[in-house]
């Protein structure tokens, strides 16, 4: 009976490591096939023929993207904008989550504001409105037309206020004992322990600035100032006038194709997020599953 038992055991363990296998291989294998299309002749590209491995070696497209002055200055927005608008998302979500996770009997009107945060995810004033709101305050081509718009995350905001919720009420009745007033609890008292919901909450803001690209083409009008996914977005390979180039540019140019390009580019957009995951990684699953349950 005991042997029956362990071997269901591991016949089930093996059936769940084989679906978990085969969804992480379908999960990374575009990833895989992007970055050897980004690394493989354009004629192999345009053929059909490159599959996970480089067909012909070329690294053209990231030779052509290096020369491009547009490009590091999208890439210097796109940093700047993360970290601003990465900063302003993580206080003001700090703030703001703070004081709804009080109960009623301490914030009468708390439910309010719960009411009107959940309405802002469910509905919104259009794209027309949205606009002209922010070009009457005048942001229109600036860095903060693409930061203070969605300066308050509402889903952050949840995730951290449920957070807020679940730690145990005599670790405030203590504090306000010894004297802490409501700054201090929040930053000395409530901040420390919130570690892995503040880091979910910062992973999603900086991605989502980092890939965000459609309020930069209708915010933005001068090219130097254009984040760099949007500036990815623009660049079309086959709108090049060849009459303006030299032999070389154009002998360059016959080496890369729009496919190997755009891949290159998405590989390049993807590294910081890459690069800044692993370590959020181990707070996210805590954070997000901690944040979303109420009490």
């Amino acid at each position: 009976m005991v042997r029956s038992k362990r071997f269901i055991n591991r016949l089930n363990d093996f059936f769940i490591l084989s679906f978990l296998s085969l969804t992480a291989i379908i999960c990374i294998a575009p990833m895989i096939n992007t970055l050897a299309i980004s690394f493989s002749d354009s004629a192999a590209v345009s053929a059909g023929a490159v599959y996970f491995l480089p067909v012909r070696f070329s690294i053209a497209s990231y030779a052509t993207m290096m020369r491009d002055q547009q490009f590091f200055a999208s890439f210097g927005t796109s940093v700047v904008r993360v970290l601003l608008g990465g900063g302003l998302n993580f206080v003001i979500t700090i703030i703001t989550a703070y004081p709804l996770s009080k109960d009623k009997n301490v914030f009468y009107a708390r439910n309010i504001f719960v009411w009107i945060i959940v309405f802002t995810m469910l509905f919104g004033g259009g794209l027309i409105p949205w606009y002209m709101v922010i070009s009457k305050l005048k942001l229109i081509d600036s860095i903060w037309a693409l930061v203070l718009p969605g300066a308050v995350p509402v889903f952050n905001v949840i995730i951290l206020m449920n957070f807020f919720r679940g730690i145990p009420k005599e670790l405030e009745e203590a504090a306000i004992m010894d004297g802490a007033g409501p700054w201090y609890m929040m930053i000395r008292v409530f901040v420390p322990v919130s570690l892995p919901a503040l880091a979910t909450i910062t992973l999603f803001s900086c991605v989502s600035h980092w890939n965000s690209w459609f309020d930069g083409l209708i915010l933005i009008n001068t090219p130097q100032k254009l984040p760099l996914q949007t500036y990815i977005q623009t660049l079309v390979v086959e709108k090049l006038n060849l009459n303006l180039m030299n032999p070389a540019e154009i002998q360059r140019l016959k080496a890369i194709s729009s496919k190997t390009m755009n891949s290159a580019k998405i590989v390049v957009a993807t590294i910081p997020i890459l690069a800044a995951y692993p370590f959020l990684q181990k707070f996210f699953i805590h954070g997000i599953v901690l944040g979303s349950v109420k009490e």
